[in-house]
């Protein structure tokens, strides 16, 4: 008998809760840390980023309005789907960073813990961001998180998949929507992670994944007069492509989290869920 021949995935974007190509049909070769060609992954275009911000959009509404439970609960499930799939994404990330099978599994189960983590922060982060203000009269003045709304988010470029999750979870658990660009050098973890959310509950359009060049995508994102913030972890390493977004992004006041040095086996703290999001404050007479 004759060996069989290879039958090579076909990577696609994760866009509204389907896998388009992207609208160009460009690609870009995906290499491993010793330059072995791994796969073909989309080369998405400005009109891939204006779709994908539509479909993100389009699921606020939604999302936002769904109770913090229930957000907990499908975070939750993300976890149990990808500790189904955990030899996959560890050979996938093994492969994009250079890393032993061990370091991988492990950089995957905390992905997993990290997913469970901010999960159980659903239903609480309202009582460390809330507040029930003092005022000098007859009044309840009471202040609430709300999402900001959507989140353009351009993933870490040296941590393809640990980092990946550090910032897409705590942006959606508190009701927001956000645009991925993934990591432009490792997009495979990424893109596969888009199977998983679709299979997880998680409404279209919640999360939508592109893969491409972060200084391409990046300036459309964040000029978009429909996206309300924007967390630059992935341009990092580029101070002046870190300057034109912050410029851009300044055109309709959008929320800015600057890059920074982050280590992401550490424990994230609050910060990423808080930076995305507002204050209400409502009051209310006594008695009444």
């Amino acid at each position: 008998m004759s060996d069989r021949l290879s039958v090579l995935k076909t990577y696609k974007l994760y866009v509204g809760g389907k896998f388009p190509r992207s609208e160009s049909g460009r690609v870009y070769e995906v290499t491993d840390s010793k330059g072995n060609w791994l796969a073909n992954a989309p080369l998405s275009s400005r009109k891939d980023a204006r779709d994908a911000v539509v479909a993100a959009r389009k699921a606020f509404g939604g999302w936002s309005g769904a109770t913090a439970y229930n957000r907990g609960q499908i975070l939750y499930r993300v976890a149990e789907m990808l500790e189904g799939r955990r030899e996959q994404f560890a050979a996938e990330v093994a492969e994009a960073e250079g890393l032993s099978k061990a370091k991988a599994a492990a950089q995957v189960d905390a992905a997993i813990d990290r997913w469970v983590w901010y999960a159980g922060w659903s239903d609480k982060v309202a009582q460390i961001a809330g507040a029930a203000n003092p005022v000098a009269g007859p009044y309840f003045n009471l202040s609430s998180p709300e999402p900001t709304g959507v989140v353009a988010v351009l993933a870490p470029q040296e941590s393809s998949f640990l980092g990946l999750v550090s910032v897409i979870a705590p942006a959606i658990v508190t009701g927001n929507t956000v645009v991925v660009v993934t990591s432009e050098k490792a997009p495979l973890p990424a893109l596969s992670l888009g199977e998983v959310l679709a299979t997880s509950d998680l409404p279209g359009g919640v999360v939508n994944i592109l893969s491409g060049r972060v200084n391409e995508l990046g300036g459309p994102l964040a000029a978009h007069q429909d996206v309300n913030a924007i967390d630059l972890a992935g341009a990092a390493a580029d101070a002046e492509l870190v300057k034109a977004l912050e410029t851009a992004a300044a055109d309709n006041l959008k929320r800015v989290l600057r890059p920074r040095a982050v280590d992401w086996t550490a424990d994230p703290g609050t910060e990423r869920m808080l930076a995305f999001l507002e204050t209400k404050t409502v009051w209310h007479p006594m008695g009444v």
